[in-house]
């Protein structure tokens, strides 16, 4: 059985986008609809907390230590660890959408692949996008209509795509060009069927299985590249979002959630390291 440690206790809102930082080593997370960033140190076990001016969906490491993309409401803006403002960059749609950023991370180039949804997911409504920004600040749309953006994740050595619309409880698989940005031959990968819970944000470790958090299930899962369930791992929060591999040896399964604190998993097996954004001129 895998040993597992609730290493924040204190409940987050909407906590997601678990990113470990080796130049740091620290773990960085969102907490979306608290309006903050976190930043845990698990050699003190310090929890810090970074304040924004909205909800931040998702964000990114850069080439500089504690400096990050983040996806704000329905902008790119850069946000350094301390500070009091962020400076916004880029537009990922207009503001009167009505929607807001989610899941979202670089792929094996450094361009970051974000998502946007209707923010009440109660009203079941698909009106988000799904959208690349490349280090130029040219937003390019991938996806139109959809309603809950989660499970981006990329594996270099097979150059794959994966992407999830929590709803439809599917898990989508592409051939993805990681030179040119461009991906092909769509095709289902996983199928939640009578699983509990729905598929939201997701990672893949250095075997290529692809590490799902089961929101509303209690439990990450794990699919091997061919698409096959190969184990499920019971977590002490029913709402986890977004698994991410971290520590020294990235040997450690963080994984966030809805209501709950932020959990440390051994997972038996190491993950990769996440790839920062590739800024073509500095800000």
């Amino acid at each position: 059985m895998a040993e597992i440690d609730v290493v924040v206790a204190e409940p987050a809102v909407l906590g997601e986008c678990p990113v470990w930082s080796p130049a740091e080593g620290v773990l960085y997370w969102a907490d979306i609809e608290g309006r903050a960033l976190h930043r845990f140190d698990p050699s003190s076990g310090v929890d810090e907390l970074g304040a924004l001016p909205g909800r931040p969906g998702s964000f990114a490491l850069t080439g500089a230590p504690g400096r990050l993309l983040v996806a704000l409401e329905l902008q790119l803006v850069w946000f350094d660890w301390g500070a009091d403002e962020v400076d916004p960059w880029v537009d990922l749609e207009p503001a009167g959408s009505g929607n807001r950023s989610n899941d979202g991370r670089c792929d094996p180039a450094g361009r970051f692949v974000v998502g946007t949804m209707w923010p009440d997911t109660g009203d079941e409504l698909a009106r988000g996008g799904l959208y690349q920004v490349t280090g130029d600040g040219t937003v390019r749309a991938l996806e139109r209509d959809i309603g809950i953006p989660n499970g981006l994740a990329f594996d270099p050595a097979r150059r794959r795509m994966y992407f999830a619309d929590t709803a439809t409880r599917i898990v989508r698989a592409w051939d993805y060009d990681a030179d040119t940005g461009e991906r092909s031959g769509e095709r289902l990968y996983f199928d939640y069927g009578d699983l509990p819970g729905k598929p939201d944000g997701a990672c893949v470790d250095a075997d290529g299985c692809y590490w799902s958090a089961s929101v509303r299930g209690a439990a990450v899962i794990r699919i091997t590249p061919d698409g096959v369930l190969d184990r499920s791992i019971e977590l002490p929060v029913e709402k986890p979002t977004m698994p991410a591999f971290g520590g020294s040896d990235l040997s450690t399964l963080y994984v966030t959630s809805i209501g709950g604190g932020l959990v440390a998993v051994d997972p038996g097996v190491a993950g990769l390291p996440e790839p920062a954004f590739a800024i073509a001129h500095a800000p």
